[in-house]
């Protein structure tokens, strides 16, 4: 008999324990990684709220262009920065694939994905504690809405754009950034390029494909819609489960 499975037979907990990588919880590693994970998330959502809201109060003919190209240049810059700390994930999604397909431990995952909600609700506190009040209220601190005063869609379509633009994303990020090989014959530069392209590619589709005021765009972020629906609640409530069940469809249909 295999003395390593006679071993896991007779240790089945300890067996347990270190798949789901429990040796982690000690490790300086994991903890710059967190850190690293909600600090990445809270400047993420900072900067792309901020700026998204600053382009739409300028009232500029060209806003539903210039948002994916700012989305498209802060996602890049945190990429570069983030990817050889912790991987960049800086959304849940990313976390969660990489978990189911093995990449990363469940115990790393799960810090991760504590460390990006709470990055998420560090970024809209700022936001909520600087922008003006009557900004902030108009725009929702930039939340994820699905029929905000009844001029957006109802929560089946938000729901399909939701699945169709994370699984866009997310078929991106395993074709080429969780294979290796592609990785080395691309560069890191150029990986960072696509993934940040694809990304922006979504917010431009989701933003335009509708054309309802109400409708703020597929959220892709779990954490983003959570933040400000935390710290506002009212109609950031409504139709709020589509922004979860969606990202985390597109996960499973992938694995």
């Amino acid at each position: 008999m295999d003395s390593h499975n006679t071993k896991g037979s007779q240790y089945p907990m300890t067996t347990f324990l270190y798949r789901i990588g429990a040796y982690e919880f000690f490790s300086p590693e994991l903890c710059r990684a967190v850190v690293t994970e909600m600090i990445a998330t809270a400047c993420l959502l900072f900067m792309l709220t901020t700026t998204i809201i600053a382009r739409l109060e300028s009232h500029e003919t060209e806003t539903k262009l210039l948002i994916p190209i700012a989305v498209f240049v802060i996602a890049f810059l945190l990429l570069v920065v983030t990817v050889p700390l912790s991987g960049g994930h800086m959304i849940p999604i990313f976390t969660f694939i990489s978990a189911l397909r093995g990449l990363i431990t469940l115990v790393r995952a799960l810090f991760y994905v504590l460390a990006q909600y709470v990055g998420s609700i560090m970024a809209y506190l700022v936001i909520k504690s600087v922008m003006n009040e009557n900004t902030a209220e108009k725009y929702s601190l930039g939340g994820c809405m699905v029929n905000g005063n009844r001029e957006g869609v109802n929560a089946g379509t938000a729901l399909i754009l939701e699945f169709t633009c994370s699984f866009l994303v997310l078929y991106v990020a395993i074709t080429i950034a969780f294979n290796k090989k592609i990785c080395q014959e691309l560069g890191f530069t150029m990986v960072c390029v696509i993934v940040a392209g694809v990304y922006a590619l979504a917010v431009f589709a989701s933003i335009t494909v509708t054309g309802q005021a109400g409708y703020r765009g597929v959220g892709l972020n779990p954490a983003r819609c959570l933040g400000p629906a935390l710290l506002l609640g009212g109609s950031l409530w409504d139709g709020h489960w589509v922004f979860w069940v969606g990202p985390f469809l597109a996960c499973i249909v992938l694995l």
